[in-house]
């Protein structure tokens, strides 16, 4: 008993700071805004720390791989299971919200009307190779130390690993450096957890203040649904993904451990501040500690089953707003402008997919005054939406682990029992 108690008190106290900090919220609402500094200190602790962890992790990591077979094996696994898992992520999103009108167009007349002159030009927008050249390279080193800019830092991140790992030995006194700092940066992370319960409920208490309480019935009705599709994606398919790793040792472990970073992500709604606690939650359940820290820094903005499944929302959303005539092209569109729209969502709290929602609005031809409306869809579902983002990238190592050891990561379970 108190091994489990030592085990889980950490999880623990964060709940019970949540609990209390979400009373708070009900209780006093608008007047929790005093304690928002104390929530946003935790929030810029932990966001301050990802350009060097994500550095520092994913370039020791690919550079201490001295078996180029393994190396490339990972990496071709991990984007295997990437775009599966978003195809997947995607389809969920579109079944559930095919047969539900987000909005019923009798009650949005008015509104329609409001757009009808104001027809989306795209005519000055960047084309889609712009925007993909944009988003994975910078035009200075400077910019790299940015996290607005963290899709190129990861890219940059697995160039120089892969530079080192083919130096080779001349190279260890680098590689040692790297694994140095990812070291401190774990121990910075275990001081900044300390304030944990003290931050995640002041940033609870101020969140569940300042939500209004007048949404529309189209939002009410898009928040519940993805709710909805959370609590089956999060229970039922990460479960799957689990036994298909690791049969029922896999599922256990996996159940076991993911608490502590699905609490995280809930309470900061970013998937860059729970880098950290991703990480070790994965190694916990087992993965290799390669994977962990490669996978784990890379879907934080190359993977989000979230996301994913949100640009679906949003943008059924605008086709029951602008009664849109669904035909077997209109679907093939929804599909891949989602899954390209959630590549460029930033690892930032709300707000981070505006990018996405300008592309959403300019592949599907909507009116630009929509943008707001997209953004209000985005706020609402944010924190469920991280949370898929975040718990999906362990299940995604658990499967990639599968995928480069076989068998050898369901022993690896039955010895950490």
């Amino acid at each position: 008993m108190q091994k489990v108690l030592k085990n889980y008190k950490n999880s623990v106290l964060l709940l019970i700071a949540i609990i209390i900090g979400t009373v708070c919220g009900l209780v006093f609402k608008e007047n929790c805004e005093i304690v928002k500094p104390l929530g946003d200190l935790f929030l810029n602790l932990l966001l301050v720390i990802i350009v060097p962890l994500i550095f520092f992790t994913i370039t020791s990591s690919i550079a201490k791989m001295r078996e180029p077979k393994r190396l490339s094996k990972i990496l071709l696994s991990i984007v295997s299971v990437f775009i599966i898992t978003a195809i997947i992520a995607v389809l969920v999103g579109f079944i559930s919200t095919t047969f539900v009108n987000l909005v019923n167009p009798s009650d949005t007349e008015a509104i329609k009307s409001a757009f009808v002159d104001d027809v989306a030009d795209t005519s000055e927008d960047l084309s889609i190779l712009e925007r993909t050249v944009n988003a994975l390279s910078v035009d200075d080193f400077a910019s790299l130390l940015s996290r607005q800019n963290i899709i190129a830092l990861v890219v940059m991140s697995i160039l120089i690993g892969i530079a080192i790992n083919r130096v080779g030995e001349k190279a260890e006194n680098i590689v040692s450096l790297l694994d140095s700092f990812s070291l401190v940066m774990y121990k910075l992370i275990e001081l900044i957890m300390y304030y944990a319960p003290i931050g995640l409920g002041c940033y609870f208490a101020s969140l569940v203040g300042t939500i209004g309480a007048t949404i529309a019935i189209g939002f009410l009705k898009t928040f519940i649904m993805y709710i909805i599709v959370t609590l089956v994606f999060f229970f039922g398919f990460y479960s799957l993904f689990a036994y298909i790793a690791g049969g029922k040792d896999g599922v256990k472990a996996f159940w076991k451990n993911i608490f502590p970073s699905s609490v995280t992500a809930l309470g900061t709604c970013s998937s860059a501040a729970c880098v950290p606690v991703s990480i070790e939650v994965t190694k916990k359940i087992g993965v290799p500690k390669d994977i962990a820290e490669t996978i784990i820094s890379l879907g934080t903005s190359f993977h989000k089953d979230g996301s994913a499944i949100g640009s679906v929302f949003k943008i059924m959303f605008l086709v029951s707003l602008f009664g849109t005539a669904m035909s077997m092209g209109t679907v093939m569109q929804i599909l891949a402008v989602s899954l390209v729209a959630t590549l460029l969502v930033s690892a930032v709290p709300i707000g981070g997919g505006t990018i996405s929602e300008m592309l959403i609005i300019s592949l599907m031809g909507f009116p630009v005054a929509a943008l707001p409306i997209l953004t209000i869809v985005a706020t609402i579902i944010d924190a469920p939406a991280t949370l898929l983002n975040v718990v999906g990238d362990s299940a995604s190592a658990m499967l990639v682990t599968r995928l480069v050891d076989g068998n050898k990561w369901q022993k690896k379970k039955r010895l950490l029992k």
